[in-house]
């Protein structure tokens, strides 16, 4: 695919791979909660992947292949659990799946930085994986699945980053955090709050599985938290003197830039779920 779209400019490219996305992802997650888990499940698998693969650039040899598998254990443990096939006390093969990288690393006679390198295993599970496995606690956090809760959220996340994305190229002036990302607005921020809020309103029109101040409550802390998310992504990326995460999603870059936002702002929602709403 990534052949096919290099002869459109970045706009088409975008658009297009956008589309197709969307569509690969709203389709699985309406269809049923174990298409909801496949989908994640290589989203999750390809993310971290590539979170490893960018900090190899740096000269950082992480438990690449262990740390993603580990996550992935993580992210399946967390679904199992949440739709009641298995029970809490498996959360607990966690500690010894995770730790298990300090007893590798002190037979790695080759890693002159062992404990930077064990700290950036650990970074990635933290960072990639435990994001991804609180998506499955909102997914269930009704008590069964609702495919309208993880879409919403993901609606939302793609209306704030389209919201953000056009109002920040078309009247964008006054920078929101120059430091570390120059391109993006004050402008820019408040396009896509307002996009994301209007999905939100829309949503609750036709999605009650979910109140419309949950719904607009979610997409305001969507918004907030996501931007956030873009940028520690671009900190990351910063640091490692790179544009974009990957090239795997013509016109969008990797999958870290394409969910970066929702890796930072899953948690302040299902914090927010737990507590103050159920």
């Amino acid at each position: 695919m990534t052949s096919a779209l290099n002869k459109y400019n970045n706009l088409t490219q975008r658009v297009i791979a956008g589309l197709i996305g969307v569509f690969i992802i709203i389709a699985a997650v309406a269809y049923s909660d174990w298409a909801y888990f496949a989908i994640f499940f290589l989203l999750c698998m390809a993310t971290q992947l590539e979170f490893y693969k960018l900090t190899g650039l740096d000269g950082m040899v992480p438990l690449k292949w262990y740390g993603t598998i580990s996550g992935s254990l993580i992210f399946t443990i967390s679904f199992l659990e949440e739709k009641d096939i298995i029970g809490y006390q498996y959360y607990f093969l966690i500690f010894p799946i995770v730790f298990g990288i300090f007893l590798i690393k002190l037979y790695k006679k080759s890693d002159a930085n062992p404990f930077v390198n064990i700290g950036i295993t650990f970074l990635g599970i933290v960072y990639v994986a435990l994001p991804f496995a609180l998506l499955n606690v909102s997914a269930f956090s009704l008590g069964h699945y609702s495919y309208e809760i993880v879409l919403g959220l993901l609606l939302m996340l793609w209306a704030s980053d389209t919201g953000a994305y056009f109002a920040g190229t078309y009247f964008g002036r006054r920078k929101l955090f120059e430091r570390i990302s120059p391109k993006k607005t004050w402008e820019g921020f408040i396009g896509g709050l307002f996009l994301a809020i209007s999905m939100a309103y829309g949503l609750s029109l036709y999605f009650f599985d979910l109140n419309p101040y949950q719904w607009i409550s979610s997409g305001i802390i969507m918004t907030v938290c996501g931007t956030y998310g873009d940028l520690v992504e671009s900190l990351f990326k910063r640091s490692m003197s790179i544009k974009d995460s990957g090239t795997a999603i013509p016109g969008h870059g990797g999958f870290l830039d394409r969910f970066d936002g929702l890796l930072l702002s899953i948690p302040f929602i299902i914090t927010f779920f737990e507590i103050f709403w159920l």
